[in-house]
């Protein structure tokens, strides 16, 4: 038996419900702006001052998925782990490769310490990563010796936040390697689409209408040509994005297509069911907050390079950042629930409240009001509609 496409505008509002509001939130700071949010300067920084956002929010979202667990430490992990880059790289003058990779294994280190913890003593994880968010910020001041240092070494800047330039192509004002991505991108989305509806039909399984989507990935193509065109008009495409883009593309792919990723929705949505299906349900957390540690730990270099410097105050509330664009984006406060997908519209939220006070002059006192009544909405939101749709 057929069954049949309706469509139903309340579950369309509650499916996209953080994208409306994005797009909202962008038509009234684009007014409010008098259209200054969209120069291309502005878009391009708009993803680089929230790049470290979106690297700690896809290691967040699976510490989220276990159960609705956050971790608090992650913002002093990355004063620790950029505090130890500085000083490896400035004062004892290290070459740049071997102090990434060793800071790298040091935010993994840190990420075992607490996984252990949360995984397998069963410490909450809230307890856990709290005392190490005074115990990480108490050793990266102690690094830095309640000092800033700078980071001027250009092998080091340059492997995060140089800008790629082909040349032939990016020699003029108008970049073209930009284009020239962008235009890729979108003929691969779409050929994704129609590869996959072809897939789903020859398998006989439910689908959307081809209207909806195709409609849907002529909007995303069409958002990516459009921001490329902003790449293209400014310096072209950032290295420091493209670190952040196969971050986000690696973990859409674990929480989307593998076997492995679903184990964190299955953790968060039944624990004691998920055990007794032979799943190491202490091994996910400890795998989840290991993971955490790595990406804070790219994240301390990441910040580290785009700032030029650390000091004891470096990666504070960055953990609240990482925090509220999962749950923004729809990642459930109860676990089992969220996208990579969702963080990105989260944390693009996020980031153009930011950027569109700062551009009208506000202070950050209305920044921390607003994004935490966008946060409570969100939550306040999900739980509402949780509760709606009894899954809860």
């Amino acid at each position: 038996m057929t069954q049949k496409n309706e469509f139903n505008l309340v579950k369309f509002l509650t499916k996209y419900a953080m994208v409306i509001a994005l797009v909202i939130v962008f038509a009234l700071f684009s007014a409010l702006t008098k259209g200054v949010l969209l120069s291309p300067q502005n878009m391009t920084n708009l993803m680089l001052q929230n790049g470290y956002v979106l690297v700690m929010a896809c290691g967040m979202l699976l510490c989220i998925l276990t159960g609705g667990n956050i971790d608090l430490s992650v913002g002093s992990v990355v004063c620790l782990v950029g505090g130890v880059a500085a000083v490896m790289v400035t004062n004892m003058g290290m070459p740049a490769i071997p102090v990434i990779l060793l800071c790298l294994v040091l935010g993994l280190l840190v990420g075992v310490w607490q996984g252990y913890w949360i995984g397998y003593v069963r410490i909450p994880p809230f307890i856990t990563t709290l005392g190490g968010m005074f115990i990480f910020r108490g050793l990266g001041r102690f690094v830095l010796n309640s000092k800033t240092v700078a980071v001027q070494d250009p092998t080091f800047l340059n492997i995060f936040t140089a800008y790629i330039k082909i040349p032939g192509l990016d020699d003029g004002a108008i970049k073209l390697s930009p284009i020239i991505v962008g235009v890729a991108a979108a003929v691969l989305i779409l050929a994704n689409t129609a590869k996959s509806r072809k897939d789903r039909s020859k398998k006989g399984y439910h689908q959307n209408s081809a209207l909806a989507d195709f409609a849907k990935s002529g909007l995303i193509a069409a958002l990516i040509l459009w921001y490329c065109w902003m790449l293209a008009q400014y310096r072209g495409i950032s290295v420091m994005l493209v670190w952040v883009l196969a971050i986000c593309l690696i973990y859409n792919f674990i929480t989307s297509k593998t076997a492995f990723g679903r184990y964190f929705y299955a953790v968060g949505g039944n624990e004691k069911a998920t055990k007794l299906s032979g799943i190491n349900t202490d091994k996910i957390y400890f795998i989840a907050y290991a993971n955490m540690g790595l990406l804070a730990g790219l994240c301390g270099l990441l910040c580290t390079a785009r700032v030029g410097s650390v000091n004891g105050s470096t990666g504070t509330s960055f953990e609240m950042d990482a925090i509220g664009s999962c749950f923004i984006g729809g990642a459930s406060a109860y676990g089992g629930s969220g996208t990579v997908g969702g963080v990105v519209i989260g944390a693009l939220l996020l980031g153009v409240i930011n950027m569109g006070m700062s551009i009208m002059g506000l202070g950050d006192s209305w920044q921390y009001v607003i994004k935490g009544g966008v946060l409570l909405i969100a939550v306040i939101f999900d739980v509402v509609t949780s509760r709606k749709s009894g899954a809860k």
